[in-house]
Parts: structure tokens; C-alpha cells; sequence
């Protein structure tokens, strides 16, 4: 059988738990061959695969890794700590560049000390600055700078993944209140 070109690199880039990304190569011939790749990972090993029109990534539901987890925590209390600092989180996180010393100001002044403190990949400096050198691996940031990096269009997983999970909280709330007032009218 003869495979699309750069099919190693397409294939172990995926497996690694990396985005492609629409300005790379392999993108292009993933996106050219989407049908074949669709069908490859399924039935080679179980995974959907995801092409948007930016980025392609692989979905599996059988997994145990922490770092999508990790991603949401720390895409969470920078966007809370940005709002509280009165700027337009979701414009920030598109197109600003950030500095790791700005991270670190954030996350050391957090008022979700708990949570950070108990996350050991943003528990402190170091070990946030390598989860982000495992983000930039995994195309999730961009260094555009020795001390500045930027997030790349696949940050719209995670923040979907949030709204998602944001907006099931409050129909679980809203059911959850409907129970109680359905139960006082009787």
C-alpha cells in the first residue's frame, strides 16, 4: 500500500498529542487525504480524528492523561485573572503576546492559590515554564520572542471544552432548582 506523503510524520506528530496546524505541510496533506486519515486512526488504534479548518487533532475517550486537565486550569485562571485586571480575556488570549514573568505575576497572585498550589504543573514557576515548553511542543503556544510566546488557534479546543462544561454546570443547576421549586409547590 502506498501512504500519503510525510504519512510517518503526520501519524507520529498526532500520536504525540500534537495539533497540526493549518501553516504547516502536513496539515495540508492531512486535510488532502482526510477520508483515508479518518478511517487509518479508527481503525488502527481506536482514535477520531478532528480536522477544523486552522488545526487537526486526535480524540480518544479512553484515556487517563492529565494534560487537557492542566491546560483548562491554567486557561481558566489566566482568563479570570486577566478579567479582574479589566481586559478582554478572549481578546488577549488571540492576539497578545505574553511574557512568562506575566504568567507567573498572575498565577503567584491568584486569589485560586488551593488550586494551583495543588496542580503540580502550575504549582510554580518552573514547573509551569515546562508546561509550557510541553504546550509549545504540542503547538498550543508559539514562542514569538525569548521571554514572550503566543497562544495558536488550537487554544478553541480548550476554550470550547470550558464553555461546554460551563454551560452543563448551569442546566445541571437550573434542573437542579427546578427540582427544589417543584418540590415546595406541592
Amino acid at each position: 500500500m502506498e501512504y500519503p506523503k510525510q504519512h510517518k510524520l503526520i501519524v507520529s506528530e498526532l500520536m504525540a498529542g500534537k495539533f497540526l496546524l493549518r501553516n504547516e505541510m502536513d496539515f495540508e496533506t492531512l486535510k488532502q487525504n482526510k477520508d483515508f486519515y479518518i478511517s487509518f486512526f479508527k481503525e488502527s488504534f481506536g482514535y477520531g480524528l478532528q480536522i477544523e479548518s486552522e488545526y487537526a487533532y486526535l480524540i480518544s475517550f479512553e484515556t487517563k492523561e492529565q494534560f487537557s486537565r492542566d491546560v483548562c486550569v491554567l486557561m481558566a485562571v489566566l482568563s479570570y485573572e486577566l478579567d479582574k485586571d479589566g481586559k478582554n480575556f478572549m481578546d488577549q488570549l488571540n492576539y497578545t503576546p505574553f511574557e512568562y514573568d506575566q504568567i507567573d505575576s498572575y498565577f503567584e497572585n491568584s486569589s485560586y492559590q488551593d488550586l494551583i498550589k495543588a496542580n503540580k504543573q502550575l504549582r510554580d514557576s518552573e514547573s509551569r515554564r515546562q508546561f509550557l515548553r510541553t504546550m509549545a511542543n504540542r503547538n498550543i503556544i508559539e514562542k514569538v520572542g525569548e521571554q514572550q510566546f503566543m497562544f495558536t488557534p488550537a487554544l478553541k479546543v480548550f476554550i470550547d471544552f470550558a464553555v461546554d462544561f460551563a454551560q452543563g454546570r448551569l442546566e445541571q443547576a437550573s434542573v437542579s432548582l427546578d427540582d427544589v421549586e417543584g418540590s415546595e409547590e406541592e
